[in-house]
């Protein structure tokens, strides 16, 4: 009997369940939209939005084609409505809990699950969580219904005494850029545009924004960490940490005085860097709550341990800005990010794996993530995080002055706490900046005309009331990260912008000034800087639906959204380069003319380190086929500003350049070691012959930049316009012209070629008997040049690889710009 009784005990021990995990269905099979005065249903993508679903129809044409932006504008002023139906089991339906969670829903939404209203949305970037317990049924339907943004705006600019600047946008929280900007298109998108989760669970359901890893110590032996759970189960249960998949710390139970905080070390860690300064590690850590041996829930988070600090201090020239991490002076090389597509749910984890591939590529350490655009999505900062690449994060508020009455502010104060604690365990986050040009655009772009006293004290109060007060509130309360209240510190107006803070200098482009005026000024820290070129032939094409590249039409006018862009840069060729007579030419030298003007402020911006500790160009990506400043087009092909960013951007940069007759050559240094080589310069002529050479043992301390040579040009003959310098330290070389691309003396001489096959493409080798300038290389087959845009010296092989699945590669096209030089 008691045998029997022993065997019944251990048979209903061992039948226990071993979990009670919460279950997590993905709203996003069977899913319609209409246009809500319409009667016929049409299939619909979800994540997605209704652009794409009435193109995916064939109910629109492609807005990125042509002139047909102007042919869909009446989608934006349209109500619409997305349905789908979705079922559960009986076993599922005994949860004590159900929750909808909407992650993104564009913008003013009415949520209806089984005609029961259970939401009302407004605002695009904040996640929405709804208790649906009451309303859950075995057979549920649905239903989102999506108005206007107009309709909205009108009603709240109606409250105002007076106009904002910059238009109705300001009233709406979403994406400022789909209003229209001057890169991009106005196609103001509607609809679900992130994931829609129903979550059921009994005791436990573990939020991933709501659990953070706090770090309380850390020091080359010992990180002491929290694990702070804001969705603190209980006493009662068992809590285990996991790093790496191994056991570190277990509770029975927590003691009182660690309510939701869960501790543990980590013993001798290893530290997250910028990939260049290091490795970016990451810990996996995993906290698993239990009740008694079930498994009620757990979650793992990626942890990247690295102090991060932004260095404000007065100096004799004025403030400095730089970042600090792990205690290391760190300079910042990038550009500044924007959505990658109009129509967001169209950007898939291999565009982003692409794009950040090509930031590392060509050696960046830190995006800006823009303020007009969108909080990016997760898999963007996860990427961030395991390349090492650091994210300087805009609020996103842009270019205008906001509202300041409660039902906005309240709206925004959800909105900043969401992201931030969505994205504050994110090693790369860097900095959190309140807005993109709203300080600027207020003093000094003529918003404040024609206002009373009133009126501006209230506009500049509430400006002061979002990014004084609810943004650096919101940061300090749940990040350790910095706070920037405003890009830029000062505008371009204020004398002070290259003394203090950070600097966007559009001298250049947008008030004419030339590319030397980059060199003679620069600021404590470059966050936006740029210049226009033409993207590629295959962008071209696509916009005109034809082979030929015409860069008249109508069509490809449309796709140039600044209102003098066409002219500024043909007023910039004219100075410095030749004005090539076809079409196709004009592409390539307007790529040339980008590239030539940025690098040269990149350069400048590195040789004055420590003085300048950041230089971001305007901008990296395209979010539809443009003339734009980005370096890389639409479709993801590098311009020539790509390739040669990636040269300036090296971490250990050899720079020259004339003073008063007096040749400098400075050695950049970004790397955490001393390095010892041989600085080698020779000045030559186009046909390779050594006119002066020299050759001296240097060594270049760590983050450093030195004027390693002097040369006084006055005691030397040469032709100035038939030279080129060529200094190489160790690996690392440079050439230096001494006039404009223009006033070059180049020789005319074939470049020949030997294609070779290889794993992954082809292997082009090239040779000349004279200097040829500015190589450019295509292909009809799609794939990728290692480089591109370069200039091939006299009687020097150079191989460069072409990456593609091309199995024949028989249609090579080789530009240079000697043809150029009459």
């Amino acid at each position: 009997m008691r045998y029997s009784l022993l065997l019944l005990i251990v048979g209903c021990f061992s039948c226990q369940p071993k979990h009670d995990l919460p279950t997590t269905i993905n709203l996003n099979k069977n899913w319609q939209f209409k246009k809500v005065s319409d009667t016929v249903w049409h299939s619909a993508t979800v994540p997605g939005n209704v652009f794409s679903d009435l193109l995916h129809n064939q109910l629109i044409e492609d807005p990125f084609i042509g002139n047909n932006e102007e042919k869909v504008q009446w989608v934006s002023e349209a109500d619409w409505e997305y349905k789908t139906t979705f079922s559960l089991s009986e076993d599922l339906l005994e949860k004590k809990h159900f929750e909808l969670n909407f992650d993104g829903l564009d913008t003013y939404a009415s949520v209806y699950l089984n005609d029961s209203l259970i939401l009302k949305a407004n605002n695009a970037f904040r996640k929405w969580e709804v208790d649906v317990k009451p309303l859950i049924k075995l057979e549920n339907e649905l239903r989102l219904v999506f108005e206007s943004t107009s309709k909205y705006e009108a009603q709240a600019k109606e409250k105002l005494s007076y106009e904002l600047p910059e238009g109705e946008r300001v009233f709406t929280r979403k994406a400022q850029f789909q209003y229209g900007w001057d890169w991009g298109p106005k196609l103001n998108t509607s609809g679900i545009w992130r994931p829609i989760k129903l979550v059921a669970w009994n005791e436990v359901y573990l939020k991933k924004e709501n659990t953070y890893v706090v770090q309380k110590q850390l020091n080359d032996s010992l990180a002491d960490l929290n694990i702070s759970l804001e969705d603190y189960p209980s006493t009662e249960y068992s809590y285990e940490v996991y790093v790496n998949g191994n056991l570190n710390q277990s509770y029975e139970r927590l003691p009182s005085d660690m309510t939701g905080l869960v501790s543990f070390q980590i013993k001798n860690p290893k530290l997250w860097w910028p990939h260049n300064l290091g490795e970016p590690y990451l810990y996996d850590i995993k906290v698993v709550v239990k009740d008694g041996r079930k498994i009620l829930d757990s979650i793992s988070v990626k942890k990247g341990l690295r102090t991060v600090e932004l260095i404000t201090e007065k100096d004799s020239i004025g403030e400095s800005f730089y970042f600090k991490v792990n205690g290391v002076p760190v300079y910042a090389k990038g550009a500044n990010y924007i959505p990658q597509h109009s129509f967001q749910n169209e950007v898939k984890h291999e565009d982003y794996e692409k794009l950040l591939n090509d930031v590392v590529d060509a050696n960046m350490n830190m995006l800006r993530v823009w303020g007009g655009g969108i909080y990016e999505d997760d898999k963007f900062y996860d990427l961030c995080d395991e390349k090492g690449i650091l994210v300087w994060q805009d609020f996103m508020f842009a270019c205008a002055m906001y509202p300041g009455d409660t039902e906005f502010l309240d709206n925004v104060a959800k909105e900043a706490e969401q992201n931030l604690k969505r994205l504050r365990s994110h090693p790369s986050i860097a900095l959190w900046c309140g807005n993109n040009e709203s300080s600027e655009g207020w003093n000094r772009w003529g918003w404040q005309a024609d206002r009373n006293e009133e009126e501006k004290e209230e506009i500049w109060n509430n400006y002061l009331k979002v990014f004084d007060s609810i943004l650096p509130k919101t940061v300090n309360k749940f990040t350790d990260t910095p706070y920037w209240q405003t890009s830029p510190k000062y505008g371009r107006g204020n004398p002070l912008y290259k003394s203090e803070g950070d600097a966007h200098d559009w001298w250049i482009w947008h008030d004419g000034y030339p590319f030397e005026h980059l060199e003679e000024n620069v600021p404590r820290f470059m966050s936006e800087f740029g210049f226009q070129s033409f993207p590629s032939y295959e962008v071209i094409q696509f916009i005109n639906q034809k082979d030929s590249i015409d860069i008249t039409s109508e069509g490809f006018k449309n796709h140039q959204k600044h209102s003098k862009g066409f002219q500024i840069i043909e007023t910039y060729m004219q100075c410095d380069f030749p004005e090539p007579d076809s079409a196709e030419d004009y592409v390539y030298m307007s790529q040339l003319l980008q590239a030539y003007g940025i690098t040269k402020g990149i350069e400048a911006q590195r040789r004055a380190k420590p003085y300048t500790m950041g230089s971001l160009y305007w901008q990296l990506n395209d979010c539809w086929p443009a003339v734009s400043w980005s370096s890389i087009d639409y479709f993801g092909n590098w311009k020539a500003l790509h390739y040669k960013a990636k040269r300036s951007f090296e971490d250990v940069l050899v720079s020259s350049k004339v003073e008063n007759d007096i040749l400098k050559t400075w050695i950049v240094n970004d790397k955490l070691d001393e390095i010892t080589g041989q600085l080698t310069l020779k000045l030559m002529n186009f046909s390779g012959e050594i006119i002066w050479s020299n050759e001296e043992q240097i060594s270049v301390e760590p983050l450093s930049s030195e004027v390693k040579f002097q040369l006084d040009l006055k005691k030397l003959d040469f032709n100035k316009d038939e030279t080129i310098l060529v200094s190489t330290f160790n690996d690392e070389s440079s050439l230096f012209y001494f006039v404009k691309p223009k006033d070059l003396k180049l020789q005319q001489a074939e470049i020949q070629q030997k294609i070779t096959k290889t794993n992954d493409g082809f292997a082009v080798e090239l040779l000349s008997s004279t200097l040829q300038k500015d190589v450019f290389l295509s292909s009809g087959s799609k794939g990728h040049f290692s480089d591109n845009f370069f200039d091939l010296l006299p009687n020097q092989i150079i191989i460069v690889q072409f990456h593609t699945e091309a199995q024949t590669f028989d249609d090579l096209q080789i530009k240079t710009f000697n043809t150029f030089i009459r």
